[in-house]
């Protein structure tokens, strides 16, 4: 089952460790090191050559069976193939471009490092850099500062002191780094463009005494307030919302397994057929080292078996069991994936012909467990961490999975459905005159779709589409 989790970026360096861990196990392209190998046979051949000794058979190496391991029969366990040489361009070795990036945090330490400050200040300045959040937040307040700074460092600071850091800190880019709340990160912003000479004084303005004004778009207000027209407001509105929220998030460090989306399915429409592949370029084709195997018919071919080869063949047999359980959880792995993806795509078959997201049908876990005959939290598990490449776009399979909703006909339609529906209205909306949730209920009653306020206003929060006084533009 753990198997069945590990995302397919992330399954060769899996395989890559239990090639490590079992020398019984090993990848068939590639030159097998058999020193491993060769010091056990030399054991063998050793042996062979010594007398048999009578006191070293006891009864616990009496009976070994290694029939299954040295028969004829065992070579489909030796061929484990996962590619699919219907699409043989899905199993290129293809490089997967990561990129070099630095993090946010060393970027700000590279330019606390172009600064002539004595140890004390450096050290102080180094404890705030470490305090600021991926954001670029610095949300640990001045007191609080100084005890860290009290307890790590052995520094008896103040917060006047601490404050003169933050504010050359500040003074770093990217423009609002270190600012305690957005207010802050905004007006740091506007203040670098005013000492750039630009004309943001009028935007400064509306930040620093109608901030609470300006988030709740009660735009009226600020132009009493100021005496400002409706173009003289839209300008500085327009300098604002440019600014940028989370100065560190271009900066943050991220992990790079998670930057890339690599799909583990494939779906092609070949001429109106829908076929299916699995991602197999992490999935190297896996077998037993025949060398191991030739070490068992070796010793069943041995007249004479003392206790050392004996332990050596008790060894060599625990190694081939488990190199037999990887290589099998392997497949089970991709006949799982297949299954599910399979009975999703037939479920969804309109969709990935069309992409058409108002044709996904209403389906839920269970409705795939009971055509897979599997359970349903393994259906969760390969919802929630796989992903499927089509020609419309790459999907997470849980994007797939919805609950139902009944129209006036009493047909079922996918709740997926209703809120395309309902984020076309929104994005087709007057902005200078936003749809409250009321008259977005009333225009999906009107289509059929039997919904109540509080749906859609559910709905539109899943979308992170705010309110319609929020959505207000001038």
């Amino acid at each position: 089952m753990k198997l069945l989790q590990v995302p397919t970026a992330n399954l060769e360096e899996r395989i890559k460790e239990e090639l490590e861990e079992n020398p019984a196990l090993e990848q068939s392209e590639e030159d097998h090191d058999d020193q491993f190998d060769n010091d056990l046979k030399d054991e063998f051949d050793n042996n062979a050559e010594e007398d048999y000794e009578p006191d070293g058979s006891e009864e616990e190496y009496d009976n070994i069976d290694i029939s299954e391991y040295v028969g004829d029969e065992d070579g489909e366990i030796a061929d484990y193939k996962l590619r699919d040489d219907n699409y043989p361009e899905v199993d290129d070795n293809k490089v997967v471009p990561y990129r070099i990036e630095t993090s946010f945090h060393e970027f700000l330490l590279e330019q606390l490092g172009m600064l002539k400050l004595d140890d004390r200040r450096r050290r102080i300045a180094e404890q705030i850099v470490g305090s600021i959040d991926d954001d670029g937040y610095l949300r640990r307040d001045d007191a609080s500062i100084v005890d860290d700074l009290a307890f790590r460092q052995n520094i008896d600071s103040n917060e006047q002191e601490v404050e003169e850091v933050i504010r050359l800190i500040q003074s770093f880019d990217p423009a609002g780094v270190a600012a305690r709340d957005l207010q802050e990160c905004l007006l740091l912003q506007l203040q670098r463009q005013k000492a750039e000479g630009k004309e943001v004084e009028k935007a400064i303005a509306v930040l620093t005494d109608y901030f609470d004004e300006f988030t709740k778009k009660h735009y009226d207000k600020i132009q009493r307030g100021l005496g400002m027209s409706d173009e003289g407001l839209k300008e500085v509105i327009g300098q604002i919302i440019r600014l940028t929220p989370k100065p560190g998030g271009n900066h943050a460090e991220t992990n790079k397994a998670e930057s890339y989306v690599v799909p583990d399915f494939f779906v092609y429409n070949n001429g109106g057929k829908l076929e299916l592949t699995l991602n197999s370029k992490n999935a190297p084709d896996l077998r037993i080292s025949e060398g191991y195997k030739d070490m068992l018919r070796e010793y069943d071919r041995a007249s004479k078996k003392d206790k050392r080869q004996k332990e050596a063949v008790l060894f060599i047999k625990q190694k081939i069991d488990a190199a037999k359980w990887f290589i099998d959880a392997i497949k089970q792995r991709q006949h799982t994936l297949s299954s599910v993806m399979g009975t999703i795509m037939e479920y969804q078959h309109e969709f990935f012909m069309t992409g058409d997201e108002t044709s996904l049908k209403p389906m839920i876990l269970k409705d795939i467990a009971e055509r897979t005959m599997l359970d349903i939290s393994t259906v969760s598990r390969v919802a929630n961490s796989k992903f499927v490449q089509t020609e419309f776009g790459t999907y997470r399979l849980k994007f797939f999975f919805s609950e139902s909703l009944s129209t006036e006909s009493g047909e079922e339609v996918s709740t997926r459905e209703v809120k395309k529906i309902l984020s076309d209205m929104i994005e087709g909306e007057s902005k200078k005159k936003p749809l409250s949730d009321e008259k977005l209920t009333e225009m999906l009653q009107e289509k059929g779709y039997n919904i109540a306020r509080r749906t859609v206003a559910k709905y539109r929060e899943q979308l992170n589409i705010p309110v319609a006084r929020l959505r207000k533009e001038l």
